[in-house]
């Protein structure tokens, strides 16, 4: 005789929030992962190709050069181009040539960086153009509605995708690119006879660069969140070519007041409007606020002034500034917008 054994059923604990988050955040990346990963690396790797067609150019029309070409020195001792050896360059430098050199370092470093950081912008502006709008477009949005996550947890696993998972993703593409740079340059300068840590990495400041760089993607989410707002508020309600209704409604708004002098009414003018509404509405995700700019207006690039401009403290004087903040709040309330209107848009 056979005896039925009953298995008790197994009680399932549902997944925690933060799990769920986790996935989320996981989904996206995956999703994405070729606007979020390859394509800051592959910029990079670009400007590190370009760097090197520009290296062997100029080391070959170096060969090329007439021989009795050269240079001299402050105490009058001749070299030839083709003979170039940097130690005896470096030997001859005073310390306001050293601060040139570390200020040309640090600039070079930053512009040898900078290809990763531009494609993050575009890539950031278009996935939240997309974000609400695709899942729409191709009804996947059904899909994740059958499941046990909120519109809530939806939207802010995109924003957080948004303002801190490119931005990191694109930083350190940047970081990895400045420190291939450095390694190219260091190469060159011994074939030229130099010290590498004479002339490289002892003037230039690449730990510390990478550091701020780093420290800086908090204060940049916050000052993204009015951009990162409008875009996917835009994503969420429009039936069609979001990128129309989130480009000309600020364009045409600005138009509007300048013509009408509808700034006038508060004793501002046009130029306000077009710098504090339809530049936050669009330009957010440009890693420079207006703070910043005003810092760089007349700011001394000699000596450490770039590295000066880009640390820790310099950056976060930004959150003292109140337009950060209004800017934030702008975008935090267009999110809950966004989230609400997920919940009940329909394309049917």
């Amino acid at each position: 005789m056979n005896a039925t054994v009953h298995t008790p059923p197994v009680a399932r604990t549902p997944a925690h929030r933060t799990h769920r988050f986790a996935l989320l955040l996981s989904r996206e990346f995956w999703e994405h992962r070729g606007g979020f990963l390859w394509a800051p690396v592959i910029a990079g790797a670009i400007s590190l190709l370009l760097t090197a067609v520009f290296f062997v150019i100029g080391m070959v029309a170096m060969r090329r050069a007439d021989s009795d070409a050269g240079i001299f020195l402050d105490d009058g001792t001749r070299m030839s181009i083709n003979g170039l050896d940097l130690g005896v360059l470096a030997a001859q430098m005073s310390a306001e040539d050293k601060a040139q050199l570390a200020a040309g370092i640090d600039v070079a470093m930053m512009m040898s960086s900078s290809w990763p950081y531009i494609v993050m912008v575009f890539v950031m502006f278009f996935y939240c153009l997309g974000a609400l709008y695709d899942e729409r477009k191709d009804r996947s949005v059904l899909f994740w509605k059958s499941l046990p996550l909120s519109d809530g947890e939806t939207v802010l696993s995109k924003v957080v995708s948004a303002v801190v998972t490119i931005p990191v993703m694109a930083t350190l593409a940047a970081v990895a690119t400045m420190l291939l740079f450095l390694v190219m340059l260091s190469v060159l300068v011994m074939i030229h006879g130099g010290s590498p840590w004479e002339l490289i990495w002892g003037p230039g400041h690449p730990l510390a660069i990478s550091l701020s760089v780093l420290a800086a993607i908090p204060v940049y989410a916050i000052w993204a969140l009015p951009t990162v707002g409008w875009l996917m508020l835009c994503s969420a309600w429009a039936r069609s070519v979001p990128f129309l209704w989130a480009v000309l409604v600020p364009v045409l708004s600005g138009v509007f007041v300048a013509m009408f002098s509808v700034m006038r009414i508060f004793g501002l003018d046009a130029q306000w409007f077009w710098s504090n509404i339809v530049a936050r509405m669009l330009l957010g995700v440009v890693p420079m606020t207006g703070h910043d700019l005003t810092r760089l207006d007349g700011a001394d690039f000699g000596g450490s002034g770039l590295l000066h401009l880009i640390q820790p403290a310099a950056v976060y004087s930004n959150l003292l500034q109140p337009a950060t903040w209004i800017g934030a709040a702008a975008g935090v309330a267009m999110l809950l917008l966004a989230t609400r209107l997920r919940r009940w848009r329909d394309e049917g």
